[in-house]
């Protein structure tokens, strides 16, 4: 049963309210036989802003569709503000969706379309003017006000999506990959743009997105999302940093992991033996494996991984390897060495102008420090 919208939900900024914007506790989404949410639980803060990251399928978007009420979960709860949403309708929660295709009116000019939802509010003439004057300056489209969709460009279309959503004054935004139709400069320009407005507005905002780079940006925390479920919940540099599975490491950026077994225990960490040789791996900054493994993986990120020409180092956990392929990015150049048949990505910065002096089958020392080595949990 739906409430009548006397009943409308909404956040309260005012101190002593609950800290959560949005509590998700066991949702489950089936699509016949296909599980799309497999009791998924999260809590995301008020004044957030919140990542849902993953590839194709995974639930993410199904999840942004039930907090805002256009879909309905087979089971679990979720509470918007500290209230159950079960009832409430997509328009009686305080929440604004804005989609990935823009979803405007192509008959209307942009100050009609943002001011559509105010007036089927039948708010007061004078409060619509003053509203949507302060959200188009916000968003820096007040010159395009007499344009109509087909007369603006990508970016612009989602500034007035954006403004569109934001002049309704929901408590949460929800945004479905909201930058995906955009060109990849263009894209990096608004990522800031947007990460400055949510600062601004202070409202939540929860963000889906399958571009690593772009939830890394934008994210307070992300939740990765894999089949269903979560992966890893945490903050951005955290997932980044000290990922706990494969999944996460190889996902969210680029990471090299080598199957080790583990042979002598040490101060802060042990001795583990790979392809590559003995490593030495600290766990001054992670949780030591579980007692009892032997057979582990370790990851390390390619920038983490230094390269030398042989005999300049003399650092720790140092290997001999062969430039197989090198690929010159401008800032930086990504490299593929080979060393006792295992692969390692190295990604270095361009500090000197010119070659870098390591070419195509060159040999080089390569050094994974004890304290980038990462102990997966798979």
């Amino acid at each position: 049963t739906v409430r009548s919208s006397t009943s409308k939900t909404e956040c309260s900024p005012t101190a002593g309210l609950p800290a959560l914007a949005i509590e998700v506790e066991d949702l489950v989404r089936r699509f016949g036989d296909t599980i799309v949410l497999d009791h998924v639980s999260l809590g995301i803060r008020q004044g957030e802003f919140f990542s849902l990251l993953g590839p194709s399928g995974c639930g993410k978007t199904t999840l942004l569709r039930i907090l805002g009420g256009l879909d309905l979960p087979d089971a679990g709860a979720v509470r918007i503000c500290g209230r159950e949403a079960h009832g409430f309708s997509a328009g009686e929660r305080p929440v604004k969706m804005v989609f990935q295709t823009y979803a405007l009116f192509p008959h209307l000019t942009v100050w009609d379309n943002v001011a559509f939802g105010l007036r089927m509010k039948r708010l007061p003439k004078t409060e619509i003017e003053r509203r949507i004057q302060r959200i188009l300056e916000l968003v820096q489209i007040s010159a395009l006000a007499n344009r109509k969709p087909p007369q603006l460009s990508g970016g612009q279309k989602q500034r007035v999506a954006m403004a569109r959503a934001i002049v309704n004054e929901p408590q949460i935004l929800l945004l479905d990959e909201p930058l995906g139709a955009l060109d990849l400069k263009l894209r990096k320009e608004l990522q800031v743009e947007l990460l400055n407005l949510q600062r601004r507005l202070g409202i939540t905002f929860i963000h889906v997105t399958h571009d690593q780079e772009e939830a890394l940006v934008l994210s307070d925390r992300i939740a990765v999302m894999r089949a269903g479920r979560i992966e890893q919940l945490g903050a951005a540099a955290e997932l980044y940093e000290r990922p706990r599975t494969r999944f996460v490491a190889q996902f969210l950026g680029t990471c090299n992991v080598f199957e080790a077994t583990v042979r002598q225990h040490a101060a802060n960490g042990f001795f583990a033996e790979t392809a590559l040789g003995e490593l030495r791996v600290d766990l001054s900054l992670q949780t030591p494996p579980a007692q009892g493994r032997q057979q582990i993986a370790l990851a390390i990120r390619p920038e983490k991984v230094h390269l030398c020409l042989p005999g300049q180092s003399s650092g720790e956990n140092q290997v001999k390897a062969r430039v197989e392929q090198l690929i010159y990015n401008g800032a930086e150049t990504q490299y593929l060495l080979r060393s006792s048949g295992q692969q390692i990505k190295v990604c270095a910065l361009n500090a000197k102008i010119g070659t870098q002096g390591y070419e195509v089958g060159n040999e080089v020392a390569v050094c994974l420090p004890p304290e980038s080595l990462i102990v997966l949990e798979d």
